[in-house]
């Protein structure tokens, strides 16, 4: 029996030692994003920090500390992003999953374009033709750039979940008299729109997480989260940069737990089929 007990904890060692390296790379950046986020002093060699406090919150919020007008361009430039992607991704969502469009393939294939190659490249080259055109360090050409990053997202997720509604109820509404366009916003959209959401959902994310696109487009005239969290950090303040970092961090979790509940299994299996 003895042999028995050592044998099965000998073999959960191993497991035991993967899983905490597992939650230690996971997690342990984000615990000491938590220490340094109500840490006053913390000087080396202390392993943990010798005052705590909420200066720095307060210096992060207070009016010169540029972290509310921060936050309100990154939620209004997210928000324009999705507006803009949605309104592109429902009509080639519905195309491109429902209808024989020639080159459907090609035209996907597309739209991953812009993820294809290294985005300071990308963004350099977008910053320049933005400026001849006037729309370097505006608002409107910060929401472009991300718009071409949430595309992405947008017109595939959409595909996919317009790919997912049988034929057969669009026919039956059809078949009782509804037209085309009646149809399409009384069956084929509500059924597609868990997926549209999820769509949104993303781009909202990764605008509000966008740095390369704002830096190169947007400096100095547009700030935004990202762009104080890297100032702070190339500052060495790191109270600022883990605070800022928790504000991102917040939104960031509680879209993904909606995503998840929106995007089932069978509109994933739908993506680039």
């Amino acid at each position: 029996m003895t042999g028995i007990l050592r044998s099965t904890a000998a073999a959960w060692v191993p497991r035991g030692l993967i899983l905490f390296l597992v939650a230690f790379v996971i997690f342990g950046p984000l615990a000491n994003m938590l220490l340094w986020a109500f840490t006053e002093v913390w000087y080396f060699p202390a392993k943990l920090p010798i005052e705590w406090g909420f200066a720095f919150w307060e210096r992060v919020f207070r009016p010169q500390g540029n972290a509310m007008e921060s936050l309100i361009n990154s939620v209004l430039i997210a928000l324009t992003t999705v507006v803009i992607a949605v309104s592109v991704s429902i009509p080639a969502g519905y195309a491109l999953g429902r209808r024989r469009v020639p080159w459907r393939g090609i035209i996907l294939v597309a739209f991953l374009l812009p993820q294809a190659f290294p985005s300071v490249a990308v963004h350099i080259n977008v910053a320049r033709i933005f400026y001849s055109m006037g729309l370097a360090g505006t608002f409107f050409g910060v929401v472009l750039v991300h718009t071409m990053q949430g595309l992405v997202f947008s017109v595939w997720i959409s595909t996919a979940a317009f790919a997912t509604i049988d034929h057969e109820l669009e026919e039956a509404a059809r078949n009782l008299g509804a037209s085309a366009l009646r149809t399409f916003f009384t069956v084929t959209l509500p059924l597609a729109l868990p997926g549209i959401m999820a769509s949104g959902i993303f781009v909202f994310l990764l605008s509000l997480d966008e740095f390369t696109g704002t830096f190169f487009v947007g400096v100095p005239d547009i700030t935004t989260l990202p762009l104080l969290l890297f100032t702070a950090s190339m500052e060495g303040n790191y109270q600022i940069a883990s605070i800022t970092s928790l504000i991102l961090l917040v939104p960031s979790v509680a879209f993904m737990l909606i995503i998840e509940r929106f995007l089932k299994a069978d509109v994933l299996a739908k993506i680039g089929n």
